[in-house]
């Protein structure tokens, strides 16, 4: 079968493209500006990709399916060539759902934050179980040489078939505004919380609890949802679910509740029990009770999915984080050099909170990027001034792209660093204007110099490139 992904350089096509090609598909590629490390990936898989689009040489390849990136809008030559010529198409997430998930068991991870985390970890148990799950996981998981991986051949729609998505509530495609998650037909899913976020394709958290509901409905009566008990409004979009619903979190309202045992720079230790009955102590390497959580939602989904709790227990506890999650790349004039994908207040709070308990005796700078399509916008104005506490200094760099909005509606990094200094923070912003240079993390660099010193801790919190910052620091 003949695969051509239009959009193929981007993080997940690209990695679903490689799949493909090691599960045995002819697969071609085109997009633009395809640069190292993808060029790099896709040609060492064995993949002809073009740098451009071009509609007839596309008609000419004669493609069996088209996938079509979620970047990809109308008036793309190859895309207006599809719909021309009637050619199969389907979205990554619909091609997920029909050629890799099919009949496998799904293990869906939702929320506004823990995806990533709590998929890898997913994903590292039922490998260290010797289940070899498929997966598709944003970055590359702990454990694994890529982010997505077809189920093998010979266990693929069997009762061992097992497969584990990032259940992402962004939109599918141009022509699906349904949420990825939705393809991914859970038989057991995971949801971490609900908060409002991406802000340019949701109104309101009504409509992303809306999202979250229709994925919901599809789980069936023989699966479960796992959900945490300590969010309200995850806890509401379940009501009504058909499947069942088991409520985890450190409150009495949970069902299955957590107790943290020991918290230390070197990690958690915890006990889980169900309605009052043991279900074992575990160990995890990384601090903050997010990270505990996440792993909490990993473990009971593998448990479900036939993994024993001693083979959980086991594998949890030689766990590493994915790249950019706490991730320490380096030092800076002997302060440790923290990078992680934290770029939403309470991700941000949770981040914080996990490096107190990581380094008790250190100094935390925190280098915040608004660029997220909600943090760029003024909605999170009163909620960022209050998700620093804990930090010694915060620089705020300049908001992305900030043509996109007027200035009431941007966020008002200035007004952010008075609301810090009213906290006796010393928090400095970038002027917007710096948004186009893209070595804009060199003007950090002075203000580094100014309140940091030896045995501190410099956090770098952002989903995009800093300036260069972490080049800049590290070199």
């Amino acid at each position: 079968m003949h695969l051509h992904f239009i959009g193929i350089a981007g993080t997940a096509m690209g990695s679903v493209a490689v799949a493909c090609a090691e599960a045995g598909y002819h697969v071609t590629g085109s997009d633009e500006g395809v640069y190292p490390p993808m060029s790099d990936v896709l040609s060492a898989a064995g993949i002809r990709w073009h740098n451009g689009f071009d509609g007839d040489r596309l008609l000419g390849m004669a493609p069996d399916l088209v996938v079509v990136g979620n970047a990809i809008s109308r008036g793309n030559t190859e895309l207006e060539a599809v719909l021309d010529h009637r050619l199969p198409m389907t979205s990554m997430a619909g091609f997920i759902g029909t050629h890799f998930i099919d009949r496998n068991t799904s293990i869906v991870c939702t929320g506004t934050h823990g995806k990533t985390t709590t998929s890898s970890m997913t994903a590292w148990i039922l490998e260290h179980a010797g289940r070899r799950p498929g997966f598709l996981i944003g970055g590359v998981p702990y454990g694994f040489r890529s982010g997505c991986r077809a189920v093998p051949a010979e266990i693929n729609n069997t009762h061992a078939g097992v497969f584990v998505s990032e259940g992402d509530e962004y939109d599918t495609a141009f022509f699906d505004k349904r949420s990825k998650f939705v393809h991914y037909r859970p038989t057991i899913a995971i949801i971490n919380n609900i908060e409002f976020d991406h802000a340019d394709i949701f109104d309101s958290i009504d409509d992303i609890v809306w999202s979250f509901q229709q994925m919901i409905r599809i789980v069936p009566r023989t699966g479960c949802l796992f959900v945490n008990a300590d969010d309200p409004v995850a806890v509401d979009a379940v009501k009504g679910a058909p499947a069942p619903v088991h409520l985890v979190g450190f409150g009495p309202e949970a069902t299955i509740q957590i107790t943290v045992e020991e918290r230390s720079s070197e990690g958690s230790t915890w006990a889980l029990q169900r309605e009052g009955e043991p279900l074992g102590t575990f160990r995890l390497s990384m601090t903050g009770d997010h990270n505990l959580r996440n792993a909490t939602m990993a473990v009971l989904a593998c448990v479900e999915a036939g993994v024993t709790a001693d083979e959980a227990r086991l594998a949890i506890a030689a766990y590493q984080p994915p790249k950019r999650r706490l991730e320490v790349i380096g030092t800076w004039q002997s302060c440790t050099v923290v990078d992680d994908f934290a770029h939403h207040p309470t991700a941000i709070r949770a981040t914080i909170q996990a490096l107190a308990q990581q380094y008790p005796q250190s100094r935390l700078h925190v280098i915040f990027e608004p660029r997220s399509n909600t943090t760029t916008r003024a909605f999170f104005q009163h909620e960022l001034a209050a998700c620093f506490a804990g930090a010694a200094s915060v620089c705020v760099g300049p908001v992305n792209r900030p043509e996109r909005y007027s200035v009431e509606d941007r966020l008002n990094t200035t007004q952010l660093v008075a609301d810090l200094g009213q906290q006796a923070i010393p928090a400095l912003s970038l002027s917007p204007d710096r948004a186009t240079d893209p070595s804009w993390g060199a003007d950090v660099v002075p203000w580094l110099e100014q309140h940091a010193r030896e045995g501190d801790v410099i956090a770098i919190l952002s989903n995009g490139n800093v300036g260069s910052l972490r080049s800049i620091l590290t070199a």
